[in-house]
């Protein structure tokens, strides 16, 4: 996890449950680990490769979870500590959003976490049908 202490703008690349890799966006200074699990994406453009990758599902369901959109767009831990202003991985704006558009919600899969579990800290918008899971 040394990429995480990295300076914001990098790819944090994890291999979890010995079976899903997950992408995650340091985002902080350097020293401070800061970084953004990236659940869900809403494929625009590549969907036939990534049904190659995932095999037979709705549109909706291939990058419907962070493990999900690691294999529907082959990201694995050769990617990890990728600057995001390379040309190997990169966050494209898709379009702009209004406040009104996002909600927030506590994570998912972190009860153990205490009061940390309560925190608002996951984002998604509104109605998306690609998110991964909408906790109450």
């Amino acid at each position: 996890n040394e990429i995480a202490y990295a300076v914001g703008g990098h790819v944090y690349v994890f291999f979890v449950y010995g079976m899903y890799y997950q992408l995650n966006d340091v985002t902080g200074p350097a020293d401070v680990p800061h970084v953004v699990l990236i659940r869900a994406v809403e494929p625009v453009e590549g969907i036939e490769i990534m049904r190659e990758r995932r095999g037979p599902m709705k549109d909706r369901n291939l990058t419907s979870g962070p493990g999900k959109l690691c294999i529907a767009m082959n990201i694995d831990r050769t990617l990890n500590g990728e600057d995001l202003l390379g040309d190997r991985i990169w966050i494209e704006e898709f379009r702009k959003l209004s406040v009104k558009e996002i909600a927030e919600g506590k994570r998912i899969g972190i009860d153990y976490a205490a009061e940390d579990a309560e925190r608002l800290w996951r984002f998604w918008i509104k109605g998306n049908e690609f998110v991964s899971r909408v906790k109450p």
